[in-house]
């Protein structure tokens, strides 16, 4: 199989780069450049003097971003998770950007792809990697993970009410021979998952469970929004699109906390203009796929983008 053959439908594509109000003359970071969907109609409204910088952790997505940065001297592809956004922004001599996506769920390859162990739907090594050039499978993950450690990923990062009886069933099949398979996981979680949300497979909480884990997708997004904030220039863009509540909780959350100033009694004698401002402020509502993306990709009905913008307010959180 060859990545041609599997087609990625970019969510909220029109929205999510409308969102960023893009300048003609600005600098831009797509920090999950996927199959480049958002990243060429960014470039499409760039001008000479424009810039866009793209992350991306998966190599046959680095392979799509290379063959475009050939094409395009106004782009550049770092392969690494955008965990390293500061690092890599000082590395290629930016201090300050315009604008920021985040599209943050799975790409349709990556799942359509069997070989890669994302999906259930197909019998293949169970890897799970963004990255297939670093770090540990899932397989290798289950093999030598604690039972307790197995449970509390798969309750915290699945919402599985099973968690506990999921992974004593991994850790006494391990005993006999270790999970190597998807379909070998899929059919262990069945049989160990009373009940099940209509239409879903008892396995999507599970494999939803350890891919965030073995990628470490929550911890690289809390990692990544304050240097984002901080890269900033005043009137630039944040737009995240979401995939699932774990992720759009840490969001939101995010920029309530960042937008809100410290609350003084309403006794304390202090002009409003005295007060700071926030370093960002919400844009919007957050938005959704409406009815003919979805009729053309139902994969976008649980995505939901929610939008900032960076503010003069003194921007003092960490980075």
């Amino acid at each position: 199989m060859t990545d041609a053959v599997f087609v990625h439908r970019t969510v909220l594509l029109d929205e999510a780069v409308a969102a960023l109000a893009i300048r003609p003359d600005g600098v831009y970071v797509d920090c999950t450049f996927g199959r480049g969907g958002h990243s060429r109609l960014i470039l499409s409204q760039l001008g000479p003097q424009g810039r866009l910088i793209a992350f991306d952790k998966d190599p046959e997505a680095i392979a799509v971003a290379t063959a475009l940065a050939a094409e395009d001297a106004r782009f550049t592809i770092v392969h690494n998770g955008f965990e390293t956004f500061a690092t890599e922004l000082a590395a290629l001599g930016v201090s300050q950007v315009d604008g920021v996506l985040m599209d943050l769920g799975i790409s349709s390859p990556q799942i359509d792809d069997g070989r890669r162990g994302f999906s259930f739907r197909f019998d293949a090594p169970l890897d799970m990697r963004m990255d297939t050039t670093r770090g540990i499978t899932a397989a290798e993950w289950l093999a030598t993970a604690a039972e307790a450690d197995i449970a509390e990923v798969i309750k915290t990062y699945g919402e599985e009410r099973f968690a506990r009886k999921i992974a004593a069933a991994i850790v006494a099949q391990r005993a006999e021979r270790p999970l190597e398979t998807t379909r070998e996981l899929a059919l262990l979680v069945g049989k160990n998952v009373r009940t099940r949300e209509p239409g879903q497979d008892p396995a999507t909480r599970t494999f939803q469970a350890i891919r965030i884990f073995i990628n470490r997708e929550l911890d690289e997004l809390k990692a990544v929004l304050p240097q984002v904030v901080s890269h900033l220039a005043i009137g630039g863009r944040l737009a995240v699109i979401s995939f699932h509540s774990l992720e759009d909780r840490i969001v939101k959350n995010f920029i309530r906390e960042a937008s809100t100033t410290d609350r003084l009694p309403s006794w304390v004698p202090v002009r409003a203009a005295d007060i700071a401002e926030a370093p960002i402020k919400a844009v919007g509502k957050a938005v959704r796929a409406g009815e003919e993306e979805l009729a053309a990709n139902p994969r976008a009905r649980s995505a939901i983008m929610r939008t900032a913008e960076r503010t003069a307010g003194e921007w003092k959180g960490a980075v």
